[in-house]
């Protein structure tokens, strides 16, 4: 059976991709679609994005933009840098490039070229990174670093869910104009949560497997889901983004 299956924010975590990906048995059949932020975090940057520029050889696979990308790719472009970037994560990629000699790779300046700010299929389910803020949807979001770092979307499904009497229209429309969306880009592990979260028809696929929680693959017509181990116990020797 071809299954469509989202996948979490990885940082870099190799290991737990490929670990993940087995016990989710993917197929070549399988769709695949990447919620972004690949890279910075643990030490295989580079080699995951060798990795997922192999596996779209073998595939159908949807790869979206995350912020971690976005700092990536103006590096791998252009070598700009800055502070805040390389103190989560930024560093280390950069290193794991170097070391790998991946850096001279046209490959890897086109896969980041060719990532999506959002994807709708064609069941009008969204996968976007972070979230958006227009009231008429993504294709009228006038701010395109709202994919990559907007939360609001999050908090209002969150408030949403818990708020039985009082109607908040302007939360509902924004919501209401997909029927399903799925995000990566806040940890549950900030709720508490080493499990994908779901608030109204909002599912928040990133388990924290920058820091100390797993990679997550979920089956976005049943909701199955798996799981690697923490990234902590697969990478033992190193902190991550902590």
């Amino acid at each position: 059976m071809k299954r469509r299956l989202v996948i979490g924010d990885i940082h870099g975590g190799l290991k737990a991709l490929t670990q993940v990906l087995e016990r989710a048995k993917v197929t070549p059949e399988d769709t695949l679609i990447f919620l972004g932020d690949y890279v910075d975090g643990w030490s295989e940057s580079a080699q995951t994005i060798e990795y997922l520029i192999e596996l779209s050889g073998k595939q159908n696979c949807v790869f979206i933009l995350g912020n971690h990308d976005l700092w990536c790719k103006l590096w791998l472009e252009k070598g700009a840098t800055n502070p805040i970037w390389l103190a989560h994560g930024g560093q280390g990629t950069i290193d794991s490039y170097i070391k790998t000699g991946y850096i001279t790779q046209e490959s890897h300046r086109n896969f980041f070229s060719g990532l999506k700010n959002y994807y709708i299929d064609n069941n009008n389910r969204l996968f976007v990174h972070a979230g958006f803020t227009s009231m008429h949807g993504v294709e009228k979001e006038y701010n395109e670093n709202d994919f990559y770092w907007d939360r609001t979307l999050w908090e209002a499904a969150r408030i949403l869910k818990h708020v039985k009497e009082e109607k908040q229209p302007e939360l509902e429309t924004r919501l209401g104009l997909y029927n399903e969306i799925y995000i990566g880009h806040t940890p549950t592990t900030n709720y508490g949560e080493i499990v994908p979260m779901n608030s109204i028809n909002l599912w928040n696929i990133d388990t924290g497997a920058a820091f100390t929680g797993k990679l997550t693959v979920l089956n976005i017509d049943t909701k199955e889901y798996w799981q690697s181990d923490s990234l902590t116990e697969l990478y033992p020797n190193e902190k991550g983004r902590n």
